[in-house]
């Protein structure tokens, strides 16, 4: 199996061009912990057998998320895939709330019905997330239309795969966003694979931003494990889409350590070289973060300790939570449900 690298720093650069102040840096790297952490006790939990909800993971895509989402205003909206954690956690989405809809209680973000792909938090700008590939493509443009007929700064974020520009609709999105110049931000995380299948295999070129300029957007493609790098692009993108120039897209290479869905690697069946997957946790965005911290005297080992062990008591008592909470009502099962041309309440 030849392995799959792109063209990217040997190890995330981790500049700190922005002039992020240690506060803001550490509330970066603990959201990067909560994803990670949190991730990790799924895919326990669904090994074990205790979780049934098909869970797409996002371990090894932390620094993406947190990168584009800390650039982001609170009223922001995002749209999110079947591989959603990452994206809730980041906006700001309740620990407890993720843990009780995967669990399937009531006190889930989406009252237990959605499970692990459908998450959905107004609150904090994430207005949905979709098992159908390139679900939101369409979807994320609604809000943002609303944003430009009515003179609002909200933007829309838009998170997809790199097999998603395989698909028709990604294509008749942007165009019609570039059109109409609408406040969006497409966020490729190009992970080098689609469920098993290869990037190499399903295209002839490395282009995926090539392609999102012919439609006209401006295009950056950033190393999706350096958060430093992804949140500098998000911000420089976010300020072009508030001066009027339209939607951008920013494609962030990084890699899932896991498998398309579930606990497993897929190595093990062959789907993945093992060469490929100690590659890329080398780069990985967690732990070359934390070394770059160090050597900066930004924080101390003592203080990276403390916040480990934060993280992992913060996802004991979510998931604890979790656990003992009711499940959902089944008098309640038609509630949301389209009926006679209104949403019932």
């Amino acid at each position: 199996m030849t392995m799959n690298t792109f063209a990217v720093p040997e190890l995330p650069l981790l500049k700190n061009d922005l002039s992020l102040n240690k506060i803001r840096i550490m509330a970066m790297l603990e959201r990067m912990l909560i994803i990670r952490y949190t991730e990790q006790r799924i895919a326990k939990r669904v090994e074990q057998r205790e979780i049934g909800t098909p869970c797409h993971l996002y371990v090894g895509q932390e620094a993406s998320a947190v990168g584009i989402c800390f650039a982001l205003r609170d009223t922001d909206y995002v749209f999110s895939t079947h591989r959603s954690h990452g994206h809730f956690l980041a906006k700001g989405g309740k620990l407890d709330e993720l843990f009780g809809e995967i669990y399937c209680r009531k006190t889930g973000c989406s009252g237990g019905r959605g499970g692990s792909m459908h998450l959905c938090d107004p609150s904090v700008g994430l207005l949905g997330s979709s098992s159908i590939v390139a679900g939101c493509l369409g979807i994320g443009l609604g809000p943002a239309f609303k944003s430009k007929v009515l003179g609002e700064e909200h933007i829309s974020v838009i998170f997809h795969g790199d097999c998603v520009p395989e698909e028709g609709i990604w294509h008749e999105s942007l165009n019609f966003a570039a059109i109409k110049k609408l406040p969006v931000l497409y966020v490729c995380e190009n992970n080098l694979y689609a469920a098993s299948a290869p990037l190499a295999d399903r295209r002839l070129n490395d282009n995926i931003s090539e392609a999102a300029k012919v439609h006209g957007l401006h295009t950056e493609i950033v190393d999706g494990n350096d958060v430093f790098a992804v949140n500098k692009a998000a911000v420089e993108a976010i300020e072009r889409i508030h001066n009027g120039e339209g939607p951008q897209f920013i494609e962030a290479r990084t890699y899932r350590w896991l498998g398309h869905v579930g606990y497993r690697d897929d190595i093990d069946v062959g789907l993945r070289d093992a060469k490929e997957l100690e590659y890329w946790k080398e780069r990985c965005p967690i732990k070359n973060l934390e070394k770059n911290l160090l050597f900066n005297t930004v924080c101390t080992e003592k203080e990276l300790c403390e916040l480990h062990e934060k993280v992992k008591e913060m996802v004991d008592n979510a998931e604890k939570l979790a656990i003992s909470a009711a499940e959902p009502d089944s008098e309640t099962l038609l509630k949301n449900v389209y009926s006679k041309g209104v949403i019932s309440q």
